[in-house]
């Protein structure tokens, strides 16, 4: 892709580096470096494991005493719902794609593509509210350390705009993912949560009476009774849901992943076992870190810490930053704030890793479709955008972290769940039995916990309609903006078809004839009659060798694609038997690759159609046929300017 020809310095910048539609997903896996498969966990960990410096308060917050139970239900959907399904998920989409292509694959035509759309506006969703929540509780972590609360207490939007605005800044500069940083701040952010948990576990044993006190509580409240602590648990469970998050971040990875010397495009054995031992390693880390961690913060922080801020009381100390107190607690300011730090360099790193996720998923969904303007194949007039786009979710929030939880579960867990019901669809096609029926399951345990969040936090589904229906809005205009292009890859002709061009150049005759026929027998009574009516209602001599051509569109809503060309004899007839995305956008390539093929000017004669044009263009909109003869004519006008070089329309 070109870049755009422009003359003001400042949209030379911005439209600068247009990205380019890869040609393949190995070609692609081929340019990346690739790391062991426990380095690029570190790369996942930066959105997965980063939710430890929300997660504890908002589950405290959310289940109260309960926390530490309804976290177990979370863990156990973890390790025998999610790791399962996102496994099957890397066999079936080795090269990065995830769950989304996997549904784009099993529904085809218009249906699968606003499938997808609606996916990425859950998908806009999550990755937004990653970089304002991230944002937001970095700002906590900031603004609760000893040494900077006095100065930015009651600042925590303006601050939170500003990490926001350094995180675009460095996109508009220029940014790329580093494995080697991602290990770094992995690394040392799980050390000292490490440390924090070990501590807080080693003060609950020696003090028994925590748990005595956490018993009453749970008594106190609850009755005590086991099935009925069980239900609220399982009730409860839905608004912890941040911690799934970073399933579908460990598959879109697996290019990255090194695989074995043996691995092939068709049979990458070797990087999706080791894609396997990521997620295994990752959701078993992560875990035993939200047991722990729940467990220490429900027993050993206040209630009252964990409070929201209102117009007359401050949040509460432990809001948003649960480990963090503890570990101000446990090892006094110095060893806090290095925690502080740790948490808010990844904390801004997941929010890095959600702004290159989506730069990368919108031109590689939306342009396939024809669904996106030119500008977003350059990625600084994205960054702005989103950039814009996270200001304004985090003054609506008033950057507060447990207010934006349930937009982040929603998003994750819509995710999750489309991608449960692509493996058991495809569990499904492939008659596998038994496991058809567990992967129905697991589906129907992340449904119900997304219509669980959704009820009880709206948040998440008013974002996500408000990204679907700007997203679909953008698309469409997009679509009908570009439907003149000649959205073509490439043409590809048989020997027969390039026998049968060669035949017509070599017969001597001034002109080469195209006939566009829509056929219906394509028996020799049909082309007879086809050849008359040309012949008269465009006065072709008889000496004048005519092509029929006959456009097949499997799957209108396919923007662009590669044009194939079939020569067929019918009796003394020779036909051009295309596959094409449209009608107009097929004849006018075929037309241009003639005219490359033979230095010749070919002729298309068509007959105008019947009906109203307004049909025609919704016609050709969506099923990629309609009024073809003005359309061909004004696709080969963009195409060529040139009248003299521009195959010849005729319509009679």
């Amino acid at each position: 892709m070109q870049e755009a020809k422009v003359n003001s310095p400042f949209k030379r910048w911005l439209l600068q580096g247009f990205l380019r539609e890869p040609e393949g997903p190995y070609e692609t896996e081929k340019g990346h470096h690739q790391s062991p498969w426990w380095k690029v966990m570190c790369l996942t960990g930066v959105d997965y494991f980063s939710t430890l410096g929300y997660q504890p308060g908002i589950a405290a917050l959310a289940a109260g005493a309960l926390s530490p139970m309804a976290t177990l239900i979370l863990v156990l959907l973890t390790l025998f719902g999610a790791l399962p399904i996102y496994k099957r998920v890397a066999i079936e989409s080795p090269h990065g794609e995830g769950s989304i292509a996997m549904l784009e694959k099993l529904l085809p035509w218009w249906q699968g593509k606003l499938f997808v759309l609606a996916l990425l506006g859950f998908v806009a969703t999550d990755f937004v509210i990653t970089i304002t929540l991230s944002a937001a509780d970095a700002t906590a972590h900031l603004i609760e350390n000893p040494y900077f609360k006095s100065s930015l207490e009651g600042k925590a939007v303006p601050v939170t705009l500003a990490l926001v605005a350094i995180l675009g800044a460095v996109f508009l500069k220029g940014f790329s993912e580093a494995v080697g940083i991602a290990v770094v701040l992995v690394i040392g952010y799980l050390a000292l949560n490490a440390v924090v948990v070990f501590e807080g576990i080693m003060r609950v044993a020696a003090h028994p009476h925590y748990f005595v006190d956490w018993q009453t509580k749970l008594t106190q409240f609850h009755g005590g009774n086991p099935l009925l602590l069980l239900g609220l648990s399982l009730f409860y469970f839905p608004k912890l849901a941040l911690g799934l998050s970073g399933f579908e971040t460990g598959v879109a990875v697996m290019p990255l992943v090194k695989g074995r010397s043996t691995d092939t495009e068709r049979n990458p054995a070797g990087r999706i076992k080791s894609t396997h031992r990521l997620l295994a390693s990752a959701a078993i880390i992560m875990s035993v870190f939200l047991i722990s961690s729940s467990l220490i913060t429900t027993l050993l922080i206040p209630e009252h810490a964990f409070a929201n801020a209102t117009a007359s009381h401050p949040a509460g100390e432990a809001n948003g930053r649960a480990l963090a107190y503890l570990a101000h607690k446990f090892f006094g300011n110095g060893f806090g704030t290095l925690y502080d730090v740790s948490t808010i360099l990844i904390l801004w790193f997941a929010g890095a890793s959600a702004m290159a996720g989506l730069l990368n998923i919108v031109p590689r969904y939306l342009p396939r479709y024809g669904m996106a303007p030119e500008w977003t194949k350059a990625v600084r007039p994205l960054v702005l955008v989103f950039t814009g786009i996270a200001f304004a979710v985090t003054m609506v929030f008033r950057a507060d972290v447990d207010a934006q939880g349930g937009a982040y579960a929603t998003g994750v867990l819509v995710l999750m769940t489309s991608a449960a019901v692509a493996v058991t669809i495809s569990a499904r096609q492939r008659k596998a039995g038994r496991i058809t029926f567990l992967y129905g399951f697991i589906a129907f345990v992340f449904a119900y916990t997304t219509i669980v969040n959704v009820y009880e936090r709206p948040d998440g589904l008013r974002i996500a309609s408000l990204f679907i229906l700007t997203i679909v809005l953008i698309s469409f205009v997009s679509r009908i903006w570009r439907t003149l292009e000649l959205r073509v890859d490439r043409v590809d002709l048989d020997v027969q078809a390039l026998n049968f061009v060669r035949d017509a150049v070599d017969r001597g005759t001034h002109r080469i004839c195209l006939v566009p026929n829509r056929p219906e027998a394509q028996d020799i009574s049909e082309y007879d009659r086809q050849d008359r009516e040309a012949r008269r209602d465009h006065h072709i001599a008889p000496d004048e060798c005519v092509l029929f051509v006959e456009v097949h569109v499997p799957d209108a809503s396919e923007f662009a694609g590669v044009v194939k060309v079939k020569g067929t004899e019918v009796g003394p007839y020779q036909v051009l038997r295309i596959t094409g995305t449209a009608v107009p956008n097929a004849i006018a390539a075929l037309a241009l690759k003639i005219r490359d093929l033979t230095n010749e000017r070919p002729h298309i004669y068509f007959n105008w159609g019947e009906r109203h044009p307004a049909l025609y263009l919704v016609k050709y909109l969506f099923s990629g046929r309609g009024d073809i003869a003005p359309l061909t004519r004004e696709i080969l006008r963009r195409i060529e300017p040139d009248p003299e070089k521009r195959p010849a329309v005729h319509v009679a």
